[in-house]
């Protein structure tokens, strides 16, 4: 039921045009739960045309049987991640720092300790309260998720580091919060990407062309930065850096619209579905 459920949804990004999709673990909250998270992830991506990158969220919040976060962590760190390396699980871990979840002073030695075991690294960051996106230059993760709040204190900092910032409008409203400061991240010269952050807890909508294009509307982005934002910048967000770009050698993910103009595709805000799609040089919609 897990699997095709998954499946399901990766046709439905298939469609909509997405060809590479993260997914994330992090609602098990234990062993048995998060292995199996992540073992239906493994399991739809050898099957499915998209290529998934999966994520080990575990560190999502302190399930109720632990007594406190450094607890919950060494428990990741000892029980959880060496099942994950042993079956090649991921790839990349996460961790939500934030007041009710997981403090900066407990994630940085967490992040350090799976970066020494060669992991690459992402933050759930500054959604509520900064501090995240410090976290997440302070350990070199690829990514910080979310940035809600983030202040000019943490812009400047991003814009000097090499993490890619990552805006998530789906969560803003599914949530009724501020968009991420796109246009902020953008002035001070971040490579912003943009993501659904597709969840059911806060952002059930899943369209990335829609909130995409609305978040567009709201921080006065251009077309060329949505696009960038959606594509090989998000690719980067993810540590691929062969595709998101029609260049030779690249990977041929190709995305057609029928419009004789490419700002329609933004102006009609996710009603002007692709035509068809190619996966690897290879039609898989349309």
């Amino acid at each position: 039921m897990l699997e095709s459920t998954t499946a399901a949804r990766l046709d439905t990004l298939l469609q909509r045009g997405v060809t590479t999709v993260e997914i994330k673990s992090g609602y098990g909250l234990g062993l048995k739960e998060e292995l199996k998270l992540l073992r239906t992830i493994r399991s739809v991506a050898q099957t499915h045309p998209s290529d998934v990158v999966s994520t080990c969220l575990a560190a999502h919040i302190i399930p109720k049987e632990f007594d406190n976060e450094t607890e919950y962590l060494d428990f990741i760190l000892n029980e959880l991640e060496p099942v994950i390396r042993e079956e090649q699980l991921a790839q990349r871990f996460d961790i939500f720092v934030e007041e009710n979840a997981f403090s900066a002073n407990a994630s940085l030695p967490y992040l350090l300790s799976l970066r020494n075991l060669n992991y690459d690294l992402t933050v759930h960051g500054d959604q509520f309260s900064t501090g995240g996106s410090k976290v997440a230059i302070e350990c070199g993760a690829v990514s910080v998720d979310h940035l809600e709040v983030s202040g000019n204190t943490e812009i400047a900092a991003l814009a000097r580091s090499t993490v890619v910032p990552v805006v998530l409008p789906g969560a803003s409203i599914g949530l009724g919060l501020q968009f991420g400061p796109a246009r902020r991240l953008l002035d001070a010269g971040c490579a912003l990407a943009i993501a659904s952050d597709w969840n059911p807890g806060s952002a059930p909508h899943g369209n990335l062309l829609t909130q995409a294009a609305i978040l567009s509307s709201y921080e006065k982005m251009s077309a060329a930065e949505v696009f960038a934002g959606i594509t090989f910048r998000a690719a980067s967000a993810l540590k691929l850096h062969d595709r998101g770009i029609l260049k030779k050698g690249f990977v041929a993910d190709i995305t057609a619209f029928q419009t004789n103009d490419y700002q329609e595709v933004l102006y009609h805000q996710g009603e002007l579905q692709p035509v068809k799609t190619w996966k690897r040089g290879r039609v898989v919609n349309g």
